[in-house]
């Protein structure tokens, strides 16, 4: 077994008090003051997600030392530019973008491949699994082809992302944190993902689907089962996250250099 993080498992936090602070408490309380079903804030890759709820590693037949990884040629001479970036001798400084590579290319992020990272970077092995293990987005399980996150912090649950969950669930039979079948959907519920404007919206790998309604999913869902990408971006017609009704200001043409100086100047 290989111990991977740091500061939090020595100071005592663990994945519950860390799921069970103040905030969700009184949310919780507050839903239950007006009758509406409470349930614990969030079920994130943190606390039950796809990532599981300890820092630690533990040995599988699917993940392990001996995992067979290794970069591809094109990856290896990516790898030399992105290291070009940094200075000499803070190569290690290259670690993030390096293990998003391994992550790009394998779909998540064994330990083997963790150990490569470390080999090709000259740093020692638990930097590495520091890094991996501090950031939800990398995936140190495997998840299916279209990994679909679902934001359900609290403007989302406000826009009801609940309802939009709900649909995905029973869609696609599975329960957050679960992986289909056939290996071509991952849920997770996360925390906010910075698009509450257009709330309610999912991430499903680099794409935001936006101002979603329960058939918006179903029709995002369905057309990537069928192997085509649905247009990214919000569905009820906006541009990004400008008002729904139009705008309301930045309605005329910027004024140009020198608009409003003095001519004596």
């Amino acid at each position: 077994m290989v111990q991977l993080g740091f500061n939090y498992i020595r100071s005592g936090w663990t994945g519950d008090s860390l799921c069970t602070g103040l905030a969700p408490l009184l949310m919780i309380c507050t839903l239950q003051k007006h009758g509406k079903q409470a349930r614990y804030f969030h079920k994130t890759a943190l606390c039950s997600g796809a990532e599981g709820a300890l820092f630690v590693h533990r040995d599988t037949p699917e993940n392990n030392p001996s995992t067979p990884f290794d970069f591809t040629a094109e990856n290896y001479t990516r790898i030399e530019a992105i290291i070009k970036n940094y200075p000499e001798g803070h190569k290690s400084a290259a670690v993030i973008p390096i293990l998003d590579l391994a992550q790009r290319q394998n779909g998540w992020l064994p330990i083997s491949a963790m150990n490569k990272v470390a080999e090709i970077l000259q740093m020692p092995a638990m930097r590495v699994y520091e890094v991996a293990t501090f950031y939800t987005m990398f995936n140190r399980k495997p998840v299916g082809k279209y990994h679909i996150q679902i934001c359900t912090t609290t403007p989302c649950m406000l826009r009801d992302s609940d309802s939009i969950l709900e649909v995905i669930k029973k869609k696609l039979g599975i329960q957050v944190g679960e992986t289909t079948a056939d290996k071509l959907f991952t849920l997770t519920e996360v925390e906010c993902l910075g698009a509450c404007v257009n709330a309610p919206m999912v991430q499903i790998n680099d794409n935001y689907y936006e101002d979603l309604t329960p058939k918006d999913i179903e029709n995002i869902i369905d057309e990537l089962g069928a192997g085509r990408e649905p247009k990214p971006g919000p569905r009820n017609g906006r541009f990004s996250c400008e008002p729904a009704d139009g705008l309301t200001s930045l309605t005329e043409p910027p004024k140009g250099p020198g608009f409003g100086v003095r001519q004596d100047l």
